[in-house]
């Protein structure tokens, strides 16, 4: 597993995943952020930004906690899918999203 390191606003967010799909979450996410201000809906949501990534991780406090890649996609992939975009094609960024997160799906089918 790899963990990344997320700020979102003023708090810090743990997302465990396979090394195997690290690559394609940290890559989605800076999409992301390249395409956010084409959006031409007023409430933008707000991204995230990598802070770190690293191999092992120990949580020594109790106020944060690590959340499965699956689960933060899945969120990520509502927040996009809930949007009322008309200009911009929210589809192929929706595409992105749901591919990760039917690769994630089928990981843990198999585990």
């Amino acid at each position: 597993m790899r963990y990344l390191l997320l700020q979102e606003g003023t708090g810090l967010q743990f997302v465990a995943l396979p090394e195997s799909h690290m690559y394609q979450l940290v890559a989605l996410l800076k999409r992301l952020h390249k395409e956010i201000d084409k959006l031409t809906i007023a409430d933008r949501p707000d991204l995230p930004h990598v802070v770190a990534e690293c191999a092992n991780l120990e949580l020594l406090s109790n106020v944060y906690m690590i959340m499965d890649g699956l689960v933060y996609v899945s969120q990520l992939e509502a927040r996009f899918a809930s949007l009322q975009e008309s200009e911009y094609p929210l589809i192929s960024l929706l595409t992105e999203i749901r591919a990760l997160q039917a690769q994630l799906e089928y990981l843990h089918e198999e585990e």
